[in-house]
C-alpha cells in the first residue's frame, strides 16, 4: 500500500509535537494507544462550536439551539459513516469504558426486570447456568464489567486462554461456548500484544448459539479501515480520544434490532417519549441511551478527527502505522536481552510491547523519558494477560499517523542505552 502523505508533512497539524521536554530533548510521542494527540483541525472545530454555536442541543427553538442540534447530529452522521454505520445505530457515551459498562448494566437491568415479571428480550436475560465468554488478553474495561455482571446474575465467566508466547487460544471457543452462552466479548486489537484477533471465529461462535457478540474496537478503529456492520458484532465500542479526537466521548454502535431490545440504564431528560407521575416511555435509539445535555463540542471535534483520518485514507493510515510498528518490533527483537511480547501469528497494528531481561520496565521508561520519548510502562490495565505472559509489566511503544521512522530509530537507541546502563 502506497502512502500518499508523509508523517513529516502533517506534523505541523499537531502543535504539541514541537515541544521540548524538561530534559531538553525534543518530544517523541509513542503513547498513542493510551491517548492520541489532536490536530489543529480538531482543536479549531471544538473552539468554533463554543465561539459560534454553543447552546443545548435538542432543547429550545432559538437559533443557537437549532445550530447546536444540527452540528451535533451532523457530527453523529460523520462518525457513523467513518465506521460504515448508520447514525441511528451510533450512541454517544462518556468513553468506551462507559459504553461497555452500559451494555453490562443493560443485561443486569433486563435480568432484574425479567425476575419481576416484566417481559424482556431473552438475549439480555442471564441466570444460573448461563455463561459469558471473554479472553485472557482483555483490557480491564472489557473484563471487570463482565465479572460484576456474572456476580450479580449467577452467570459463569469463562475465558479463552493466552499462551506464554502471546498466542490467544481461539480453539478454546469450542469447549467454552455452549447453548447457555449469552455473551461473547473481545478486543479487535490487543492493547498489549498489538495484533488483530480472529474475530470471525468469535462472531461465528456467538451466532451458532444465539449469543450476543460484543467488540472492543478501541485499538482498531484509529488505525484500520473498519466497517462495524461487517465485523459480525452485535454491539461495538470505541473511543474518540484514541482516534485524534477529544477526550470525554465514547461511541457505542449496535445493530438496530439489538439497540431496540436493549433496556435503558441511565435516565433523565432528552431520551423521553412520554412521562406521567407513574411511568415513562422512551424514544428510539440512539436518543433513549443519551439522557442529559450531550457532549456537543466533543462530538463536533470527533467528527473533525474522522474527517482528518478519512482525508489521509484509512488504508494508508494502516500501512504507515503498521510499518512503523513492524520496524520497531523487528529491531527490538534483535537487541540482546529484549523480548517483544506479541502473538507469533499476529503482526502489530500500532502497539509494540517488550521487556528487557533483568531490568524493570519502569526503569526502561525512565531512561526513555529522559531522552524525551513518551511510552507506557506497567500492566496496561491487563493484569491477567501479564500473568499469562509471565511478566510483571511491559514497556509499550505505540504509533500513530504523526510518527516517523526517525522516531522509531530514537526509541531503539534509547532502549539500548537503558539496557547497557542497567545490565
Amino acid at each position: 500500500m502506497t502512502v500518499a502523505w508523509t508523517a513529516q508533512g502533517i506534523r505541523e497539524d499537531f502543535p504539541i509535537l514541537g515541544r521540548t521536554m524538561r530534559s531538553g530533548a525534543p518530544l517523541v510521542y509513542l503513547d498513542s494507544a493510551a491517548t492520541s494527540q489532536k490536530p489543529l483541525q480538531v482543536l479549531h472545530a471544538e473552539r468554533d462550536f463554543y465561539e459560534r454555536h454553543n447552546a443545548a442541543a435538542h432543547r429550545g427553538s432559538h437559533q443557537l439551539a437549532e445550530e447546536a442540534t444540527e452540528a451535533f447530529e451532523v457530527a453523529r452522521s460523520t462518525i457513523a459513516a467513518f465506521v460504515g454505520a448508520a447514525a441511528s445505530q451510533t450512541v454517544f457515551t462518556r468513553s468506551a469504558t462507559d459504553s461497555l459498562n452500559m451494555v453490562a448494566h443493560a443485561f443486569a437491568a433486563a435480568t432484574m426486570l425479567h425476575a419481576r415479571g416484566r417481559e424482556q428480550d431473552s438475549r439480555f436475560v442471564l441466570g444460573e447456568g448461563d455463561s459469558i465468554v471473554v479472553t485472557e488478553a482483555e483490557h480491564h474495561a472489557n473484563l471487570v464489567p463482565w465479572q460484576e455482571l456474572a456476580a450479580k446474575t449467577g452467570a459463569e465467566l469463562r475465558w479463552v486462554g493466552v499462551d506464554p508466547d502471546g498466542r490467544i487460544r481461539t480453539e478454546d471457543l469450542a469447549s467454552l461456548v455452549d447453548a447457555r452462552t449469552k455473551v461473547i466479548s473481545c478486543a479487535h486489537v490487543s492493547n498489549v500484544l498489538g495484533g488483530t484477533l480472529d474475530i470471525a471465529a468469535f462472531a461465528a461462535a456467538a451466532r451458532a448459539v444465539g449469543a450476543l457478540f460484543i467488540l472492543d474496537a478501541c485499538q482498531s478503529v484509529p488505525h484500520l479501515p473498519v466497517r462495524l456492520p461487517d465485523t459480525g458484532a452485535d454491539l461495538a465500542v470505541f473511543s474518540a480520544h484514541k482516534m485524534l479526537g477529544p477526550t470525554g466521548l465514547g461511541v457505542l454502535w449496535g445493530r438496530d434490532e439489538v439497540l431496540a431490545a436493549m433496556p435503558v440504564v441511565d435516565t433523565g431528560g432528552s431520551m423521553i417519549s412520554h412521562v406521567t407521575m407513574q411511568e415513562s416511555t422512551y424514544l428510539p435509539a440512539p436518543a433513549k441511551f443519551e439522557p442529559g445535555v450531550p457532549s456537543m463540542a466533543q462530538a463536533v471535534g470527533t467528527a473533525a478527527a474522522a474527517d482528518y483520518l478519512t482525508s489521509l485514507g484509512m488504508p494508508s493510515v494502516h500501512a504507515h502505522v503498521s510499518a512503523l510498528a513492524a520496524r520497531a518490533a523487528d529491531a527490538l527483537a534483535q537487541l540482546p536481552g529484549v523480548r517483544v511480547q506479541a502473538a507469533p501469528d499476529a503482526p502489530p497494528v500500532s502497539a509494540v510491547s517488550f521487556t528487557v531481561d533483568g531490568v524493570h520496565p519502569h526503569d526502561i521508561g525512565q531512561v526513555l523519558d529522559d531522552d524525551g520519548i513518551a511510552v507506557r510502562v506497567g500492566h496496561h490495565c491487563a493484569w491477567p494477560l501479564m500473568r499469562a505472559l509471565g511478566v510483571p509489566a511491559t514497556v509499550r511503544a505505540s504509533f500513530s499517523v504523526y510518527n516517523t521512522e526517525s522516531e522509531v530509530d530514537a526509541l531503539l537507541v534509547s532502549v539500548e542505552r537503558a539496557r547497557r546502563f542497567f545490565t
